[in-house]
């Protein structure tokens, strides 16, 4: 990976982690370790509607922080 390529892709991090709500779910799987949450955990310990829930994990997929 190019330094141009790595920069893209600390920018693209660091903007899908700038939303509260997908920094509170980035930590909350942090926190989990390798194992990870399922979504419904994830819904009914952070009280994020699941579809909101949904949107933002897509997000940090995409600037890939999490992975299914």
């Amino acid at each position: 990976m190019t330094v141009e390529q790595t920069e893209k892709q600390v920018v693209r991090a660091l903007a899908a982690l700038a939303h509260p709500v997908r920094l509170q779910v980035f930590r909350a799987l942090v926190v989990s370790g390798p194992a990870g949450l399922t979504p419904g955990v994830m819904h009914e310990g952070l009280g994020i509607p699941a579809t909101t829930l949904s949107f933002h994990l897509k997000e940090l997929a995409a600037a890939g922080l999490v992975s299914t």
